[in-house]
């Protein structure tokens, strides 16, 4: 099998500045088809190669890697169910007609919350104005849920797909208040250790200031030269509300490398095919397939799936897909029908997020490795 093309056009997105640089894996089941890293981990304040073992900041990713797998495990053990409502749990939710969202709609982007909120901007005037230490503390997280939870929806739940980190943030605490367990320490304990996964964590800043810990920054992808924390973000989640709250949230704050998530997705592949008892069979497939909760959505639980003009994907992954971006640069396509799956992670905010280049490369990229794989 030859990716010469593949490697080609890798090696002119670099020079053409489409990201510092990049890694990428084709799976196919379990098994690694290919492997190889492409350009430079960071470009300021110093040139330093990128290696297959680099670390990245997964943004977006955090969603179906970490937070629906949590989700998942609940259902299995009965601590939920996906059609419960959310003001089961935190009754003050259900203000301005909130009273009806479930964990289904958080999970297929049908809650009716916004898409986005600088909540971060109030944490930081909230320090500015004299509460010490206030950013990235767990008063912070608080403060942030509060507000979510107080938030008017944009539409009633279950009538139109938006996109919105506010419902994953709030299946993150969800997730913290059933389990007991921050959400970070429920991932590390029932999945990340569990499958062997060794470069794979949130990077929790309450713990990281104190103690003077040090993030491994050698083996982590930089991303931007922030305008605001003024230096360039290695180690310290890029996401602006992430951060406020502390580096663990819902919707962004995961770390991890091309190898690791290959064997996540191996064994989230296996429990789909009735290979693996990690999760149920049936469990799996519910939430990897498209969710039929509003009309021409293409959310599934925790996932989106290809769609029908100019998917991030191409043209060659089968209906029978799903994936998920995240902002940072990096990215998954898992064919389920043709049983393989892409895993590209670059750090294309580094230097500056203003950097767009890879919307274009992005479909360009994975129809020349399906063709490729698939000849």
């Amino acid at each position: 099998m030859d990716f010469k093309s593949v490697e080609d056009t890798f090696e002119e997105a670099v020079i053409q500045g489409v990201f510092p640089g990049a890694v990428l894996l084709v799976g196919r089941g379990d098994e690694i088809v290919y492997e190889h890293a492409f350009g430079s981990r960071s470009l300021v304040p110093t040139i330093s190669p990128m290696h297959t073992s680099t670390i990245f900041d997964l943004a977006s990713l955090t969603k179906p890697l970490a937070t629906a797998v949590v989700m998942m495990l609940l259902v299995s053990e009965k601590k939920i169910c996906l059609d419960d409502r959310v003001t089961r749990f935190f009754p003050t939710f259900g203000v301005f007609g909130k009273q009806a969202v479930t964990f289904r709609h958080l999970l297929n982007h049908s809650s009716g919350l916004p898409h986005w909120k600088p909540y971060y901007e109030d944490v930081l005037k909230g320090e500015q104005g004299g509460k010490i230490n206030f950013v990235t503390s767990r008063a912070a997280k608080q403060y942030v849920f509060t507000q979510i939870h107080r938030e008017k929806p944009v539409n009633p739940a279950g009538v139109q797909s938006l996109y919105s980190d506010l419902g994953f943030m709030v299946l993150g605490e969800i997730a913290e208040f059933i389990s007991g367990r921050t959400l970070d320490r429920f991932c590390q304990d029932r999945i990340f250790k569990p499958l062997g996964l060794k470069s794979t964590s949130f990077i929790d800043l309450t713990q990281v200031k104190p103690r003077r810990l040090q993030a491994g920054e050698e083996m982590i992808a930089p991303t931007e030269d922030c305008p605001w924390r003024k230096k360039v973000l290695c180690g310290e989640v890029h996401d602006d509300n992430a951060y406020a709250v502390g580096g663990v949230a819902g919707h962004a704050g995961l770390f991890s490398s091309v190898r690791d998530i290959h064997q996540l997705l191996a064994c989230l592949n296996g429990c789909h095919r009735g290979q693996n008892t990690f999760l149920p069979q049936a469990l799996i497939q519910e939430f990897l397939s498209k969710d039929g909760t509003v009309k021409n959505s293409t959310y599934a639980l925790g996932w989106d799936t290809p769609s029908e003009n100019k998917s991030s994907s191409g043209n060659y992954f089968s209906l029978h897909s799903v994936g998920h971006l995240g902002f940072t640069g990096t990215s998954i396509w898992w064919d389920l029908e043709k049983n393989c799956h892409v895993v590209l992670l670059s750090n294309r905010v580094h230097p500056t997020r203003k950097n767009e280049k890879i919307r274009e490369f992005r479909p360009y990229i994975h129809d020349l490795i399906m063709k490729t794989l698939n000849p």
